[in-house]
C-alpha cells in the first residue's frame, strides 16, 4: 500500500469511524477494510437484517451520498425455517415478495420501522396491515413483539 492510499486510509476511518463503531456494536465480523477504487472499501457480515439496517442507517448519518465509501455487508441468519441461510444485499432496497420479521426495540414507532426499511416512514400502515392479527392499534407497539415485514 502506497503512503498515500494509507494517509487515505486513515482519513476515510477517521470519517466513518462511528459507522465502524456501529459494526463492532451490531457484532459484524468485519472481514476487509482497505481503499479500493480510491474508496473506503467494508466488507463484513451481520448476524441479522437488522444489524445490516443500524450499519446502513449510520453510514447514511454520516454521508448521505456515502461517494467515498463501498459497504458490502451480508446477512448470515442462523435461524429461521430456511436453517443457516446467507442473504446478499449491497446498498439498494430489495424486490421481490420475500418478507422478513422485525423484533421492535424501545423506542420504536411503525413509522420509524417504515422508515428503516422502506426508506418512507408513511408506509407504516403496509407493517400494520400485515400484523393485523397482533396490533390492533398502529401507534401501540411494544419491544419484543416479531412483526412481519411485508
Amino acid at each position: 500500500m502506497s503512503q498515500n492510499d494509507q494517509q487515505k486510509l486513515d482519513s476515510l476511518k477517521t470519517k466513518y469511524q462511528s459507522v465502524l463503531n456501529t459494526i463492532q456494536q451490531q457484532q459484524v465480523q468485519l472481514q476487509n477494510v482497505h481503499i479500493q477504487d480510491g474508496k473506503l472499501f467494508i466488507r463484513g457480515i451481520a448476524p441479522s437484517q437488522n444489524a445490516k439496517n443500524r450499519v446502513w442507517d449510520q453510514i447514511k448519518l454520516v454521508d448521505p451520498t456515502y461517494s467515498d465509501l463501498t459497504a458490502d455487508i451480508t446477512v448470515s441468519e442462523s435461524t429461521g425455517a430456511s436453517g443457516g441461510r446467507v442473504q446478499t444485499a449491497g446498498a439498494g432496497v430489495g424486490g421481490g415478495q420475500e418478507s422478513r420479521t422485525y423484533t421492535v426495540q424501545s423506542g420504536d414507532t411503525l413509522s420509524k420501522i417504515s422508515r428503516q426499511f422502506y426508506g418512507d416512514a408513511n408506509q407504516y400502515m403496509r407493517i400494520y396491515e400485515a400484523n393485523h392479527d397482533q396490533l390492533k392499534d398502529p401507534d401501540k407497539i411494544r419491544p419484543g413483539q416479531k412483526l412481519v415485514i411485508p
